[in-house]
Formats: structure tokens, sequence, C-alpha cells
């Protein structure tokens, strides 16, 4: 039996995961940028998790906030690309974590995010990270993320 490789669009399926329309830019800004074979995106927070982690969110509040948070980010390259089998490769990942000065579990909390990439791409899913802690985000919104993504025609 042949041991065939799954796509990401299978991957993100057999996740239970559905993509929806990319959320509208909220400002003077547009939700990616494409140059050469690059693609930056804007930050993407999350609607359903607000608050500071370490006061009003647990790590695990944060790292489902940040899954959601990369779906929302799947999205916009989905949109950008029309199928998810030509990225090449997720070059990094940047997390803004709304925390309290005492928080230092921004790295835990980002594995929602790098965990779902690598479960989605496997090797071509991971990436470099930063994690950090913020005094505060939009919106109180609990984290934000933003990504460079390798791609291909």
């Amino acid at each position: 039996m042949v041991n065939q490789v799954k796509t990401p669009e299978e991957r993100l399926q057999e996740l239970g995961i559905e993509l929806a329309e990319p959320r509208e830019a909220v400002g003077n800004y547009v939700s990616c940028v494409r140059t050469g074979n690059l693609i930056f995106t804007s930050g993407q927070g999350v609607d359903q998790y607000h608050g500071k982690l370490g006061e009003d969110l647990t790590v695990e509040d944060g790292y489902a906030a940040c899954r959601q948070s990369m779906i929302n980010l799947l999205s916009v390259l989905r949109s950008e690309l029309g199928d998810l089998s030509k990225v090449k490769r997720i070059v990094k990942i940047l997390g803004m974590v709304n925390s309290t000065p005492d928080f230092i579990q921004q790295p835990k909390v980002m594995n929602g995010a790098s965990d779902l990439l690598v479960d989605v791409f496997g090797e071509r899913g991971k990436h470099a990270r930063s994690a950090v802690g913020m005094a505060q985000l939009p919106n109180n919104t609990a984290i934000e993320i933003e990504m460079v993504v390798e791609f291909s025609e």
C-alpha cells in the first residue's frame, strides 16, 4: 500500500477545521502583502478571547486563542494563494501576547499556533518564532500573530 501525503486542505478537513473568508481590515492596511515568493501577513487577533494572560486568561485559553488566530491567518493565505498546497514553507511567526508583567509563559501560549502549523503542513510548517509579552493589544484581544510564508506557483 502506498503512503499518500495529505494536502494541507485534507489535513484541515481531518482536524475538523473550516476556513472562513478572511476578516476585513479595520484600518488603512491590507491583510497581506506578496513580494517575490514571500507573503507577509498583517497581525490577526481573535474575537473570542479578551484580557490578559496571567490575570483574566489561563495558558490553555491563550493556546486556544493562538490556534484560532492561526486559523484566521490560514484563511488569509488561502484567499491570497487559492490553495494552501502552494505554501512551500512557513518561514516565521511573531506572536504578541497580552500579558501581565510577571507572566512568562508566552512560548507555551504560542504553541497553539505552532502546533497547528505542523499538524497542517508537516515539516513545511516548522518555523522560526518570536513570542513576546505586550502591555496591551488592540481591543484588549488576548493575542495577535503575524507570519511570513514562502510559496511557489
